[in-house]
């Protein structure tokens, strides 16, 4: 798996005009292809009269889909460089749709592809993005008596507290980088005086 990826920090949209056509990039996460297609439609739904709507989106941390559509555009004018952008930039799970509205100047090849490709940067720059990185995800099962204290430290350490559930003992679930594994038992056996149980899970993604 990746250690991390880039993505946008969420939905938005930039417009920029190149000899009288417009170009609105609107961007968005998408967790899977459909939710990348879901939002394609809605653009589409929201700009009935445009003359183009593309699109390009790249799913899965190492970027295991990756589609590309020039909507009618000439091949390899809109849908290509969007995707390139966006490769470029190292940008995974997201959705990028540009909305042109022609204004009477034909661009030549050259031009859309600097149009599209461009108007998919200038988004990334106005919208932002964030980096989300891989982590383990464990739960800590602890009396109540060490319960709220540990909480605290965990807090207070930079530890990624997920949920508290309270039973019989508090299951206190955490996000842990798998280099930090060895020496979180450590520090967890001397806060809690060797009484919390470490359970080790699966893997996920968060912000870095």
């Amino acid at each position: 798996m990746q250690e991390q990826y880039r993505t946008v920090a969420g939905e938005g949209a930039h417009e920029t005009e190149v000899n009288r056509s417009r170009f609105i990039c609107a961007l968005a996460p998408a967790a899977t292809e459909e939710e990348a297609q879901a939002f394609v439609a809605r653009i589409r739904k929201e700009h009935p009269a445009a003359t183009h709507n593309c699109f390009a989106y790249v799913v899965g941390a190492d970027a295991a889909v990756q589609k590309a559509s020039d909507d009618g555009e000439p091949g390899g004018t809109a849908g290509v460089p969007m995707l390139q952008m966006l490769m470029r930039r190292e940008i995974r799970y997201t959705v990028a749709v540009v909305t042109r509205y022609y204004g009477g100047a034909k661009l030549g090849a050259g031009g859309l592809i600097r149009a599209y490709g461009g108007a998919v940067g200038e988004a990334l720059d106005t919208v932002g993005t964030i980096t989300r990185t891989r982590f383990r995800l464990a739960t800590v099962t602890v009396d109540h008596q060490r319960a709220g204290k540990l909480e605290n430290d965990l807090r207070a350490t930079g530890r990624q507290v997920r949920e508290v559930v309270y039973a019989d003992a508090v299951r206190i679930g955490i996000g842990l980088p798998d280099s930090d594994v060895d020496a979180f038992r450590g520090w967890l056996a001397d806060a809690t005086a060797g009484t919390a149980r470490l359970e080790l899970g699966g893997e996920a993604y968060g912000d870095a």
